[in-house]
């Protein structure tokens, strides 16, 4: 550690030495899962750049230590054996700071006096008289490489090495290095032990070493200045963010007022209205209080002539009553500094844009991330389409409804054709399992899986519900999905032996696709108007369904994200596809980007839509295979 006194390492008994920091063990910490023990301070300062693990990876042998707490490093436990030996070692080397007090003793005799010199050659301090007997006592000392503590401690000279003795040829300096088995070796066990390994001087293999550290240090200085201007370019960008949000709150506010403004005159209007129509009321009352204040004045006037004595008998008169009523608001040196994503995100933030709600809707819009896709390739297929399924990151396996085969296809255009299939089968979809069989669909109601070899494994029986057999695979538990127009999925295993679930929905079920997570995402395609798609459970609850307009039809995917695309086909416009990209929260679809529409010619109502890739989709119609980059 720095704070230790500077000594050379390789005077350190090699037991003692820290791997890291390569001083003494200071609090010698040991990693539970492997037993390598480190300085304390060294673990410390090593888990700094690893605050994301809830581990950590030794430096030696990679085992994995897990942490037990927050505290990280501090749970784990001291090395009580190899802490009781440091503290030996330092008791006979005359202290930990003898060298930082400039008062180090003497090691070459038992008197522990002060160091006035050190020898390099026998690596020990050495007192006055231990320092007469080297200058005089030639015929043992003779030759010996001495320097006084005073230029130690000044710095005017360095404590070089010493050449450690072997343990087994014990006259033999290790001097040499083996780069294979990482150890110092004296010429004797290179021979015998480590024939043919790449051998290195010691002084040299040091000097090389010595370099590399000064290389990194060199680096690290240079990608801590890199780093820090990369923060500062990133205050920068986030006012620019900052700003761009800015606008988007004033865009809502200002649709709020207009909002607003409409509703208050849209009140205006029905109070008015009801004032009128309230008017309207009063009339009509007024008018049958006139018509019954009419008749009780003539019931009186008849009373009054029947009441008459004078004409001596009643004349009856037939009097008739009339009632009237009148009537709803996401090794550190070598990584590259990302520039791109604080530019990405600023961009992104400028370019959103906010859409008010159509005239007829009450809530004021929403916040839509607009981007742009690209067509890599456009293919021409060699036949009618009969299904297609991701096949590789940058290919898609396309089966044909007369050829009785199937297509491996990538985005450059390449394509071959797959082997090992059942040869004069007509099937209406295919889709991969996790081992690489074959899931074909070949009627309303049957499915066979085939192995790698072209061999039926087992066969799949589902009720007939008039349409043709949709398959999907599950990418989680290796699942087989199908459906065939009616209001239920079924979950087979990967052997198709066992039906796990039947998914019960609400519409008809035309395709269907599964989450990582689990979820089954539904769409009813062409089977009825409007189209919908759906997030169901395994038990059957389902979120708020996506539904199209009339004549537009949709189609979903799935990527490695669980991320759902989905494409709506608009056959009123022969020529156009526009692709969204949803977020599920739930059991709900929130919608995330809407893509620039995709121009192609459209004569089928069936379309496949397959995510490739994080970026890319994979969009089939009738005769034509697109590619897409979504940008």
């Amino acid at each position: 550690m720095a704070e230790k006194a500077k000594e050379d390492a390789s005077n350190y008994p090699q037991n003692l030495t820290c791997p890291l920091c390569l001083d003494v063990f200071d609090e010698a910490t040991i990693l539970t899962t492997c037993g390598h023990t480190f300085c304390r301070k060294c673990l410390m300062n090593y888990d700094q750049v690893h605050q994301e693990l809830d581990h950590m990876i030794c430096p030696l042998c990679r085992e994995i230590t897990k942490f037990m707490s927050a505290n990280r490093v501090d749970d784990l436990r001291l090395n009580v054996s190899i802490n009781g030996c440091v503290d030996d070692y330092h008791i006979k080397r005359g202290g930990m700071n003898a060298l930082l007090e400039m008062n180090p003793k003497c090691t070459s005799c038992k008197l522990q006096q002060d160091a006035v010199s050190y020898c390099r050659t026998c690596n020990n301090y050495m007192c006055d008289k231990c320092l007469h007997c080297h200058q005089h006592l030639t015929v043992f000392f003779e030759g010996h490489d001495i320097v006084s503590i005073g230029d130690i401690i000044e710095g005017n000279v360095k404590i070089g090495h010493l050449s450690e003795k072997c343990h087994t040829h014990k006259q033999d300096e290790k001097d040499l290095f083996c780069e294979e088995c990482k150890v110092h070796a004296c010429l004797k066990c290179i021979v015998v032990t480590h024939k043919n390994h790449d051998i290195k001087n010691r002084t040299d293999f040091e000097q090389e070493l010595q370099s590399k550290v000064n290389d990194l240090a060199q680096r690290c200085a240079e990608k801590k200045t890199e780093l820090e201007k990369n923060i500062q370019n990133l205050e920068v960008q986030r006012y620019e963010v900052h700003t761009a949000v800015q606008k988007l709150l004033e865009d809502v506010k200002q649709a709020y007022i207009i909002k607003t403004k409409e509703l208050e005159e849209n009140l205006n209007k029905l109070e008015e209205q009801l004032i009128a129509l309230k008017q309207s009321f009063d009339d009509d009352l007024d008018v049958l209080k006139s018509k019954d204040r009419q008749r009780i004045k003539s019931i009186c006037s008849s009373i009054t002539l029947v009441d008459n004595d004078r004409l001596g008998h009643l004349e009856t008169d037939s009097l008739s009553a009339h009632v009237l009523l009148c009537d709803e608001l996401d090794a550190m040196l070598k990584e590259a500094t990302d520039y791109l994503s604080v530019a990405a995100i600023t961009k992104d933030a400028k370019e959103t844009k906010f859409k008010p709600a159509d005239d007829v809707r009450l809530d004021l819009g929403r916040i839509l991330r607009f981007t742009e896709m690209q067509i890599v390739k456009c293919v021409d297929l060699r036949g009618l389409i009969a299904g297609m399924t991701r096949y590789t990151d940058d290919s898609v396996a396309i089966g044909f409804e007369n050829n009785y085969d199937i297509d491996i296809t990538d985005s450059a255009g390449n394509n071959k054709k797959h082997t090992n299939i059942p040869s004069n089968t007509f099937f209406h979809d295919l889709a991969f399992l996790q081992d690489g069989s074959l899931c074909m669909s070949l009627s309303n109601s049957e499915a066979r899986i085939y192995s790698l070899t072209g061999s039926q494994k087992a066969t799949i029986q589902v009720s007939d519900r008039g349409y043709r057999l949709k398959i999907n695979t599950s990418p989680s538990a290796d699942e087989i999905i199908i459906s065939n127009g009616g209001n239920e999925v079924y979950i087979y295993d990967s052997t198709g032996s066992t039906l796990k679930h039947t998914v019960p929905g609400r519409n008809k079920i035309r395709q269907a696709t599964a989450t990582r997570s689990g979820k089954i995402i539904t769409s009813s395609c062409d089977l009825q108007n409007p189209s919908v798609v759906t997030v169901y459970d395994r038990d059957g609850n389902a979120g708020e369904s996506l539904q199209a307009p009339n004549g537009v039809y949709m189609y979903a995917a799935v990527d490695k994200r669980d991320r759902v695309y989905v494409a709506s086909v608009d056959r009123s416009k022969s020529k156009n596809v526009v692709i969204r990209l949803y977020d599920l929260n739930g059991l709900n679809l929130i919608e995330r980007y809407e893509f620039d529409g995709l121009n192609t010619i459209l004569n089928s109502n069936w379309c496949y839509l397959v995510s490739v890739s994080q970026d890319v989709l994979a969009f089939a119609c009738y005769y034509k295979l697109y590619f897409i980059k979504l940008l």
